[in-house]
């Protein structure tokens, strides 16, 4: 390509004015003017003066966008073309200054300080402003996210249950009884049954106190207090409110991330209404710690075995700990320091209840 004169053809894809169809085509310049055909039929597609064109600048490999006058635009990942065309155009070696503006000093030192800034954002100013999202959360936003999370989740990873009706009864009314312990109430939760496919054993909460049981882990536990224990764990997460929490921080990361490239409401929806995001985050260690002492007590209140989590946690480890199907242990890390934790809390409680049995009253 010249401003005088003519050049080879230069491979792409162009654009009609406002939309994102793409043809496959091919742009030549010739006596003053930029020409491109389609690559199928050799139709001319547009044409314009190279004085108009608009030449998006090099930013690495990322493909070069050639603006015309009537809108359109022709793409292409032939970066040094175009700097061949600019460098007769202008008479100067454009790849040359691209290599000294990559190199620029004020380029590094703005990429250092928006590398600080992002980080000081993420460990300071985003865990103040997820509370403060929380605070202010209205109700109805946690049954919103958790809706669309489950529809998510149900058309993409989890398939219905095909546990016996007869055993989904029997758990659910016994779950019912230790949520009926809560604040929230029986009426506060929700369980739900689900094939979990890829999941393997697993058990998770939303925000709005939705929980979902898989039954490869409903297979695994050998009786139902080792079930119930993993779902007083979930309701401990839906108490202190560790959903909510991990979907802000998530929602907060990527909104941190695509502020930088542009985008911001697309993604925070993905984050906080489809389930991908969810089953990909994992609770910090307070967090799972804050969830198992609370397993522990609303366990210890209902009159079952106050050590169940401890006691699934540690199958959960002898026989997935080692194996690629260990999505229980991926989100809920059962460390043996956490097995022990939990199993020493677990024998205080019980040493408690047994010294003054009227709190069994409460």
């Amino acid at each position: 390509m010249a401003s005088e004169g003519n050049s080879g053809p230069v491979a792409g894809a162009w654009h009609p004015p406002g939309s994102s169809r793409a043809v496959a085509a091919a742009l030549v310049a010739e006596h003053g003017q930029a020409v491109v055909t389609s690559d199928a039929d050799g139709a001319l597609l547009a044409s314009g003066s190279l004085d108009r064109l608009v030449i998006s600048s090099r930013v690495g490999s990322i493909p070069r966008r050639i603006t015309f006058a009537d809108g359109s635009l022709f793409e292409t990942a032939d970066n040094d073309a175009v700097d061949r065309w600019l460098e007769v155009r202008h008479g100067r070696r454009v790849s040359f200054i691209h290599k000294l503006e990559r190199l620029h000093p004020r380029l590094v030192l703005f990429v250092g300080l928006a590398i600080l800034l992002a980080a000081g954002i993420y460990r300071y100013a985003l865990p103040a402003l997820v509370e403060v999202a929380v605070a202010v959360t209205p109700p109805i936003a946690p049954e919103v996210m958790s809706r669309g999370v489950l529809a998510s989740l149900d058309q993409t990873v989890l398939a219905p249950s095909r546990i016996e009706e007869e055993l989904q009864q029997r758990i659910t009314e016994q779950f019912r009884s230790l949520a009926a312990l809560t604040q929230r109430g029986a009426d506060g939760y929700s369980l739900h049954f689900r094939e979990g496919g890829v999941m393997g054993p697993n058990a998770f909460a939303l925000p709005d106190g939705t929980i979902i049981v898989t039954d490869a882990l409903t297979d695994l536990a050998p009786g139902d207090d080792m079930v119930l224990g993993v779902l007083a764990h979930e309701i401990g997460h839906v108490v202190h409110e560790h959903t909510l929490r991990r979907l802000y921080r998530a929602a907060g990361v990527s909104a941190l991330i695509m502020l930088i490239g542009g985008d911001i409401g697309s993604g925070l929806e993905d984050v906080l209404t489809h389930g991908s995001a969810l089953i990909t985050l994992s609770y910090s260690r307070e967090q799972e710690r804050e969830a198992d002492r609370y397993s522990i007590e609303l366990m210890a209140r209902a009159g079952r075995d106050p050590a169940a989590i401890a006691d699934f946690f540690e199958i959960l480890h002898d026989k997935l700990g080692d194996t690629d199907n260990s999505d229980f242990l991926s989100t809920h890390p059962a460390t043996p320091e956490r097995i022990e934790e939990a199993r020493r809390y677990a024998a205080e409680i019980a040493a408690k209840r047994a010294a003054s049995p009227e709190v069994n009253a409460h």
